[in-house]
């Protein structure tokens, strides 16, 4: 079976192929977070800070190796780079299972974040590399719902794991063996031509950096919002005495809800036409706001899933404008893109905190009326963004 691509085709096993690598971006970090309760028994003599490096490091360090990795796809090969990131990953897997202290636990997160760097900004350069055209926004809409799916699922294993064993989440770690044994199906098709006229029919000439600039800063900010729903919900649903299975059915509710969008982004994106960015992000700001005003698990839960609409529809998109806009070098808007997404995940949790120790606020309501305001302060951005473009383009 062929897939059309809109320069030709390709077979279902590097379609697949590429879904898999998508699948394993979310998985950094999951296996972590379920045990950190065991890993206090299991070594006792954790610092509060080793504990910290083990959640954070994989982050810190995949932000660096996500500019890198289009300069070393450049250096080495497209395919060569994928592989050399998916072994990283999955060794690191396997060493999880060998580790007998903290300290080795730590080191190998080092070695998962260098590997899981390198790989994501290619995750989504496969689709740009094999995809043109309306094909391309479509298959963006597919990754991003299979990034977002994985991570339910995938949230759901390890937390079931993890009551059998403290070792066992880890194995989520091992599925890049799966795309080691698909990639050779990816280096048998030919990809696009960046200098191609299917390559750049739809796209401009040049990269626009201050195109690339825009959609990166919005990428940033709109992550930002969100991020507050992973960091603080389960903070607010124990002030709301929601208990544990609401938090758990509310955030996966919220991470469906960023999954089902990119099953049917060209419609979404024909219906929202040119205000796609700002649909998006009052979307974003009205589901926060109803986090913040109201207190039923009802309502938090109807919240979350207009939030995470909003942001699912706005992330692919933001993928396939980087690229429109970046024709000749679609791995570096990518990286740069992607590397937003991990910024903003690193920093939230600090400005929030920051934010709310300067007014004095001891309410765990307060981060999410703090980013639905933002949110709205956003929407006028972008009216008075777009009003002096227009008027510099008839001048």
């Amino acid at each position: 079976m062929n897939i059309e691509t809109g320069k030709g085709t390709i077979t279902l096993k590097a379609l697949i192929a590429i879904w898999s690598v998508s699948a394993l971006t979310s998985l950094p970090g999951l296996a972590v977070s379920p045990i950190l309760d065991k890993l206090t028994k299991v070594f006792p003599n954790a610092t509060e800070m080793e504990l910290q490096m083990l959640t954070s490091l994989p982050s810190l360090l995949i932000i660096p190796f996500v500019l890198l990795s289009g300069h070393l796809a450049e250096r080495v090969g497209f395919v060569r780079s994928l592989l050399c990131g998916l072994w990283l990953f999955l060794i690191s897997g396997i060493l999880y299972f060998l580790c007998n202290a903290m300290w080795q636990l730590i080191a190998v997160s080092v070695l998962l974040g260098v590997g899981t760097g390198i790989i994501i900004p290619l995750s989504t350069a496969l689709v740009s590399r094999y995809f043109v055209g309306e094909y391309r926004t479509r298959q963006f809409g597919y990754s991003s719902a299979i990034t977002n799916a994985s991570l339910v699922i995938a949230t759901a294993l390890t937390g079931y794991l993890a009551n059998i064993q403290w070792r066992l989440p880890f194995a989520v770690y091992l599925l890049p063996a799966v795309s080691i044994m698909l990639v050779p199906f990816l280096s048998r098709e030919r990809g696009v031509d960046e200098t191609s006229e299917e390559a750049t029919k739809t796209a401009l000439p040049v990269t626009d950096y201050r195109a690339l600039a825009m959609y990166s800063a919005y990428y940033l900010f709109i992550t930002y919002l969100i991020v507050v729903i992973n960091f603080n919900l389960p903070f607010l649903m124990g002030e709301y005495k929601l208990g544990s299975g609401s938090t758990g059915l509310v955030t996966a509710l919220f991470f469906l809800s960023i999954m089902l969008p990119g099953f049917f982004l060209p419609q979404l994106l024909h219906i929202m036409r040119a205000g796609i960015a700002k649909y998006c992000l009052a979307l974003i700001g009205f589901g926060l706001w109803m986090i913040y005003l109201y207190g039923s698990v009802y309502t938090i839960a109807i919240g979350c899933i207009i939030c995470g609409f909003g942001y699912g529809v706005a992330q692919p998109y933001l993928y396939d404008r980087c690229v429109a806009v970046a024709p000749r070098n679609t791995s570096f808007a990518l990286a740069i893109i992607m590397a937003m997404n991990y910024i903003a995940i690193v920093v939230a949790p600090f400005i929030v905190d920051n934010i709310q120790k300067w007014v004095a606020s001891g309410s765990q309501r307060f981060p999410f009326g703090l980013n639905a305001a933002l949110s709205f302060i956003g929407i006028v951005i972008l009216f008075v963004v777009n009003i002096f473009t227009e008027y510099r383009r008839c001048k």
